[in-house]
């Protein structure tokens, strides 16, 4: 059963999952699919606003690892969740994305030659990986497209950066601020992370007139709606942090 808790958090019962958006609509509409299962069992389920950009996710989701790890009820998978925008023509606007790959697409250095990621410089993360049988559950259950899913500090706004950005990571899907952050504040505690997005404008040129926030929001609220069996089945210990590069 879905009761409310503090500082704007649900529980349910069962294995602890922590839910990281953006912004209180991208949570609220999480918040919504667990409000329509309410009595699901698709265990305990905090649901966080955590800011914008990979800053102020990892910091957030950070400080909720370890206030709960500190109570003695340590989360077992943290998902971030929330909005994005799609590559087309891959992920069209209203599709479902979850990222196989994590990757932080601006955090390196510009050389005469182009753009060098931060681990070619010889220190540094720029990818987190999700477990690969809970990305398959999730693609099953809730039809999205399992591809990278793209970490920015400055959203796309032009046709030619798009282009730059498939040409660096031909598998991206789709592009967000906060992944990265989350991922990198699991990977610190140990605990496997999950991304998944509903795409709510293409990646490229910003034209207003062709977002469709609300229908990405109701596609998310759609998904979570849909996770129960995989959240109610997921065992921390047999899928352990994957590796990051």
């Amino acid at each position: 059963m879905v009761v409310p808790a503090e500082e704007g958090l649900l529980t349910t019962s069962g294995v602890r999952v922590l839910v990281a958006t953006a912004v209180p609509v991208e949570r609220d509409a999480v918040a919504q699919a667990f409000d329509a299962a309410d009595g699901a069992g698709s265990g305990p389920v905090d649901i966080i606003a955590v800011g914008v950009g990979p800053a102020a996710s990892a910091a957030s989701v950070a400080s909720a690892l370890t206030t709960a790890a500190l109570r003695g009820i340590p989360y077992g998978l943290v998902v971030s969740a929330g909005i994005a925008g799609g590559f087309q023509p891959q992920a069209p606007v209203g599709s479902l994305v979850v990222a196989d790959e994590i990757t932080v697409a601006d955090l390196g250095a510009e050389t005469p030659d182009g753009f060098v990621p931060v681990t070619a410089l010889g220190f540094g993360t720029v990818t987190h990986r999700p477990p690969e049988t809970l990305v398959r559950d999730v693609t099953a259950v809730t039809g999205a497209r399992a591809g990278a899913v793209l970490t920015v500090s400055t959203v796309t706004g032009s046709a030619r950066r798009a282009a730059e950005l498939r040409a660096r990571h031909p598998s991206a899907l789709a592009e967000a601020m906060e992944g990265f952050g989350v991922a990198e504040a699991a990977a610190a505690h140990g605990v496997p992370v999950l991304e998944i997005r509903a795409v709510s404008n293409p990646v490229g040129p910003r034209d207003r007139a062709a977002w469709r926030i609300g229908d990405a929001l109701t596609a998310l609220t759609e998904a979570f709606g849909k996770l129960a069996p995989v959240l109610e089945s997921w065992n921390p210990h047999e899928h352990p942090h994957e590796p990051a590069d």
